[in-house]
């Protein structure tokens, strides 16, 4: 009877069939067009109870998604299966947020993974070295370096930051008011520790300067956001990078986190002894903020900047033009790849066409420069000087070489055959503010004890002389 009905509904048979070869093959489709990624060690510092993430292109960089939570095997590893978007695939591990992502095997900071997937199946075989701030290895940072939080909420963002704090060495010992640089990349400025490649050495270079008598500041460093890094330091949407959530960033720094500085530290707020610095992709999102931003930000510092992310950068400056209170310094390095040179002078050149003075800009090439830590270590001291000191060239045209001063008691003693009683005798710091104005006595002398006199180089006017002198 079965056999007679099979017989009888030969069509129906094949349909069923045809329809049951189809859907094994959507399974095992699916199961053999996906990406797949084992971990096959993790750092013996991870606990037995984490749970590991990927986060990357395929789910907007979220640390902690559920969806992307990796399996836990019997044999210790840890593996995950998905369907990306075909193409580069970027991505990094965490253990539930960018503040447990993975790092070198010192918890140093590593780049984004990457990947190509074509839509073809795909296994990696991969292992985590460390996880980023787990590290026995000792810190490189100053004591005047220190972690403001970890957790600085970034509102326009909806993120939270590590955030860094550098004081000048007489700042607890003094009551004086400071120029204030902001900086990106937090994690190379000051620690080797944390840095990816080494780091810029902006403590000690600070540290050092004061040593020999220069001007010194506050400097707030601002860790980046890892996968998020892109977006946030430009304005600008690259179709092939991402990038457009620069405003936002601008705007935390701007309207968040300097308000919080000025308001807590001694700071000069006034955007004269306001600046911000970056390198590649901070270079661009510093030269972004002194254009859009000049009345916050008036001294700018842009190191191998990544202008070829978008051509909108020299737009904006032909557009908004540029302040005549603002400063801009410059570099680029010959070996760095891409046209480096080439694209600086292109914006040193839109600045000037929008307005710019031979004053307000200094851009410098170097034979040997390459896009790496070391040579804006290097370069890091020129720059900071011309854009926080230049103020006071002009003070210091003539250099006396035939005045020699003695400080003792708070009393400053010249001497020297072109002197006169009564000769005018005018005091200033190096950010150019004049602080006393006053003639010389029958004694040859100035009494300075009124003036609240930090360890610092003061320039001292005499008639038509000028000299550097330090005083403490």
């Amino acid at each position: 009877m079965l056999k007679n009905d099979r017989m009888k509904h030969p069509v129906k048979l094949n349909l069923f069939k045809c329809l049951l070869f189809f859907i094994l093959l959507m399974v095992n489709g699916v199961g053999y067009s996906q990406l797949t990624i084992k971990v096959t060690s993790v750092p013996a510092t991870t606990l037995p109870t984490a749970k590991i993430y990927i986060a990357g292109t395929m789910n907007n960089w979220n640390p902690g998604s559920p969806t992307y939570e990796l399996t836990k095997n019997g044999d210790g590893t840890f593996s995950i299966t998905f369907t990306p978007a075909s193409g580069t695939v970027k991505f990094k591990f965490t253990r539930g947020s960018w503040d447990t992502v993975e790092g070198t095997a010192q918890g140093t900071f590593i780049a984004d993974r990457t990947t190509s997937y074509s839509g073809s199946p795909k296994t990696l075989d991969l292992t985590i070295a460390g996880w980023e701030g787990v590290s026995s290895a000792a810190s490189t940072a100053s004591p005047q370096v220190k972690v403001l939080t970890d957790t600085f909420f970034m509102p326009q963002l909806n993120k939270k930051r590590r955030i860094w704090l550098y004081l000048p060495k007489d700042y607890q010992a003094s009551t004086s008011a400071y120029p204030v640089l902001y900086m990106h990349d937090g994690q190379n400025l000051f620690d080797k520790k944390t840095s990816f490649s080494g780091e810029w050495g902006v403590d000690e270079a600070l540290d050092s300067m004061y040593l020999k008598g220069d001007q010194s500041c506050i400097v707030v460093g601002i860790d980046n956001g890892g996968g998020s890094r892109l977006n946030e330091y430009s304005p600008w949407v690259n179709t092939q990078y991402g990038g457009g959530q620069g405003d936002e960033y601008i705007d935390f720094i701007s309207k968040t986190l300097k308000p919080y500085i000025d308001q807590n530290y001694r700071t000069l707020s006034d955007p004269e002894h306001t600046g911000i610095m970056g390198s590649s992709l901070g270079g661009l999102i510093s030269m972004y903020a002194g254009i859009a931003y000049p009345d916050v930000f008036g001294k700018v510092g842009v190191f191998s900047s990544a202008f070829w992310f978008s051509a909108e950068s020299y737009k904006q400056v032909e557009t908004l033009g540029v302040n005549p209170n603002s400063d801009f310094y410059m570099i680029a390095g010959a070996k760095e790849g891409g046209n480096q040179v080439g694209d600086m002078n292109k914006m040193f050149q839109a600045l000037s066409n929008s307005g710019a003075s031979s004053e307000q800009l200094l851009k410098e090439s170097h034979e040997d420069g390459q896009h790496s830590e070391w040579y804006w270590r290097r370069e890091f001291p020129k720059a900071y000087k011309w854009l926080f000191e230049k103020k006071t060239s002009n003070l210091t045209d003539n250099i006396a070489s035939d005045i020699n001063i003695s400080v003792a008691h708070d009393i400053l003693k010249f001497s020297g055959s072109a002197l006169r009683f009564g000769d005018n005798v005018s005091i200033y710091d190096l950010a150019g503010n004049l602080i006393l104005k006053t003639n010389l006595n029958q004694e040859m002398c100035v009494d300075i004890s009124s003036l609240e006199i930090v360890k610092s180089i003061y320039i001292i006017n005499v008639g038509t002389k000028s000299m550097k002198v330090l005083l403490q």
